[in-house]
């Protein structure tokens, strides 16, 4: 058979061929644009953010194929967004009344009042076991008899096994209640409330939330000027242990001008979080402790005294989505992987790709970290996250899992979004926001009350200037009348 012979390109054809290559990529990418609103691409232009680096998907719950698919199917950090992944897993595979159990347990009966041995508090996990509840747990103690303990007070966080990690590693800023890691007795996120207050020209440091051995140094100075947006960076706060306890230094300045503001933080360790709150908690409710508090394991043998009973599992999940909590998170995605305890994170890893299987969703591009979007590394495309919006409106969750996302304009992470605009009150959308990656997905109506899946990534060094972009899709969405074809763009 005979072949034919390749002729070398003349060197006076090869500026042209050189030129209709140009003119191929500048088409192919005019084309690539043209994917994408009018509005979205100009919202793009100003932020200066390439449509490269951008991924959307919008696509009618009722219809078999997207309205828009941009850089659908490339892998991209999401984010917060990550959270809708973990929290319909959970609500899937745990149920919405999933409750989680706090336990107190015992080894000898209390006589008149005392307990001669430890008290033990086993821990499962829950995501929001704030003070109120330990307070409850521990008013249940002494209504069954124990008024002074002469043992120790137990800890049990053995639910998770989990390595420790370093709160500052992710941003540097390890006193930020967002940075703490799961625990299997995580109390009150790990956090204590401080308010701020002006007087006299000195700002003033009200420790609200109790915790015995630790102890205020305020040194705070008046600021000069407005109260601005960061006005959290102007404080510094050192943790200084010493003979008694912990000295917590607050330095740095204040504006007269912020007035009254909370402040919260996550100064302490697990364990000296735990013991200094459950101190002062049972001092105040007239109980003596003899013994020490520490961590440790609920002994072959105890008996159950008590228990506290969380609010279940969908009351969480709208937390996590709607304010964007990632130690919830976090506690929801071990959770998940609890159906053998101690739960771990490749466990949970495991359970939920056995789970996307199932559901006939598999994400070859998927990679899960912590289940928070708080992470460099988790992975996901909009196609793939356009998919599992899709499967959770088919679900029988899915009412609990549209609500646990904010509502634009009006509650959550999008309260302060577009305000009166024609998208008001008719998206729930989820928000994810990391350091060059901005994020929106869920669910929006159009026009005439047709429901959309929608996913947007932005992932760009100039990420945070695209919130406008985003926006621009959730309007475009809500103005589109049934049948409309987008308008196409001209060669630029």
């Amino acid at each position: 058979m005979h072949q034919p012979t390749s002729t070398p390109i003349a060197p006076q054809l090869r500026p042209l061929r050189q030129t209709i290559g140009l003119l191929a990529l500048a088409s192919a990418a005019s084309l690539a644009r043209a994917d994408l609103p009018p509005t979205v691409l100009q919202a793009l232009k100003v932020a200066q953010i390439p449509a490269a680096s951008v991924a959307v998907v919008v696509q009618p719950v009722d219809a078999g194929s997207p309205l828009v698919a941009h850089n659908a199917g490339r892998a991209m950090n999401p984010a917060s967004v990550m959270k809708l992944v973990t929290t319909y897993a959970a609500l899937d595979l745990l149920g919405p009344a999933y409750t989680w159990k706090t336990t107190a347990w015992m080894e000898n009966a209390a006589v008149d009042g005392h307990l001669n041995g430890n008290l033990y508090l086993r821990g499962s996990g829950d995501p929001r076991f704030a003070i109120e509840h330990l307070t409850a747990l521990l008013r249940q103690i002494q209504v069954r008899g124990i008024r002074r303990i002469d043992g120790d007070i137990v800890v049990d966080r053995s639910v998770f096994n989990i390595p420790a990690i370093d709160p500052g590693a992710f941003d540097d800023k390890p006193m930020r209640p967002y940075n703490v890691g799961p625990d299997g007795f995580l109390l009150n996120f790990r956090a204590l409330r401080f308010t701020l207050q002006p007087d006299n020209g000195r700002p003033r440091v009200l420790m609200e939330t109790p915790s015995e051995g630790l102890r205020v140094d305020n040194q705070l100075r008046a600021g000069d000027g407005a109260c601005g947006s960061n006005w959290k960076d102007q404080i510094q706060v050192r943790l200084i242990p010493e003979s008694n306890g912990n000295r917590l230094e607050f330095t740095g300045s204040y504006s007269a001008l912020c007035g009254e503001k909370p402040l919260s933080l996550a100064p302490l360790s697990a364990e000296a979080q735990t013991s200094g709150l459950i101190r002062a908690l049972w001092k105040e409710l007239g109980g003596t402790l003899n013994g020490q508090i520490r961590p440790g394991s609920v002994p072959a043998g105890a008996r159950l005294l008590t228990q506290h009973d969380s609010a279940p599992l969908a009351d969480a999940v709208r937390d996590i989505n709607k304010f964007s909590n990632n130690v919830m998170a976090r506690q929801v995605f071990l959770t998940i992987g609890n159906d053998s305890a101690p739960a771990t994170a490749e466990r949970a890893r495991q359970r939920i790709a056995d789970w996307l299987a199932g559901r006939n969703l598999r994400f070859a591009e998927l990679v899960i970290d912590n289940g928070s979007g708080l992470s460099r590394s988790e992975r996901i495309s909009a196609d793939s996250l356009n998919r599992l919006l899709l499967d959770a409106w088919r679900s029988p969750v899915m009412p609990e899992f549209v609500a646990s996302m904010p509502i634009v304009g009006i509650d959550g992470t999008m309260k302060k979004r577009l305000n009166g605009s024609d998208a008001t009150g008719r998206a729930h959308i989820k928000t994810g926001t990391l350091d060059s990656v901005k994020t929106a997905a869920g669910f929006a109506l159009d026009s005439q009350g047709r429901r959309h899946a929608v996913t947007f990534f932005i992932n760009h060094p100039r990420a945070q200037a695209g919130g406008a972009a985003i926006d621009a899709l959730l309007v475009w969405v809500a103005q589109r009348r049934a049948g409309e074809k987008m308008p196409m763009l001209e060669n630029e």
